[in-house]
């Protein structure tokens, strides 16, 4: 479980808090541009420090963890992958080696089958299609073998129906592997489709996890604001 304690962050004009526990197998993060939901992963994943308040993991205050230590991965928007690097060199850097052994082999070759890519290691991230390289960003988290995975819009680029492919494909191997996901989206959708509870950060703070349905059924007045309903 994931527990955001009494979490504040200023800087300059731009504050937020955070204080709740977000337990539920796939959560997702909504709400208006600029209101802080990057703000927040990157606070758990140790890119940014809160000015008050703890981060802990399962009861285990890690704060003060550089972000390698942390039980946590991250997959980002533009998916970071090196393009002078082969699909398998650059899932080779999530065990922290360029050149890796016989049996990492092996574990990058199942974590490609794994999001449709067998047979594609061999290749440059320029000769994939940005769908392929997003199951590509995926396989590298997946080798990490981190409980919390976290999900920065990665794929805002692409078209709906390859956006809902990605995300069913994300929600049943994270079910699969025990690995619970905190998800930004600016997509109520996305919300919909995937996860099991929705929160809304919005006013300069992050608001308690819902179940989806209840989330869209009975919308909160910030909720409305946000969704153009009120």
């Amino acid at each position: 479980m994931l527990e955001l304690r009494r979490i504040a962050y200023h800087q300059e004009d731009f504050h937020l808090t955070a204080d709740t526990r977000i337990s539920a197998g796939f959560t997702a993060l909504i709400g208006p541009s600029g209101a802080g939901k990057s703000t927040l992963l990157n606070m758990i994943a140790g890119f940014l420090a809160p000015t008050s308040g703890q981060v802990l993991w399962d009861g285990q205050e890690i704060s003060g963890l550089p972000p390698a230590k942390r039980p946590v991965s991250i997959l980002f928007q533009d998916n970071n992958l090196f393009p002078h690097l082969t699909v398998r060199a650059n899932l080779a850097l999530a065990m922290t080696t360029r050149r890796p052994d016989a049996d990492q082999l092996a574990r990058i070759e199942a974590a490609l089958a794994q999001v449709g890519l067998g047979g594609m290691g061999g290749r440059r991230p320029a000769a994939l299609s940005g769908g392929q390289q997003g199951r590509a960003a995926l396989a590298r988290v997946l080798l990490q073998d981190r409980p919390l995975m976290l999900l920065d819009e990665p794929f805002s680029a692409l078209g709906p129906a390859l956006r809902s492919e990605m995300l069913d494909l994300v929600a049943r191997l994270a079910a699969e592997q025990g690995i619970r996901v905190l998800m930004v989206s600016h997509a109520p959708e996305d919300a919909r489709r995937v996860a099991d509870e929705v929160a809304l950060v919005s006013q300069g703070a992050l608001h308690p996890p819902q179940p989806t349905q209840g989330f869209f059924a009975t919308p909160s007045k910030q909720l409305q604001a946000y969704l153009g309903d009120g």
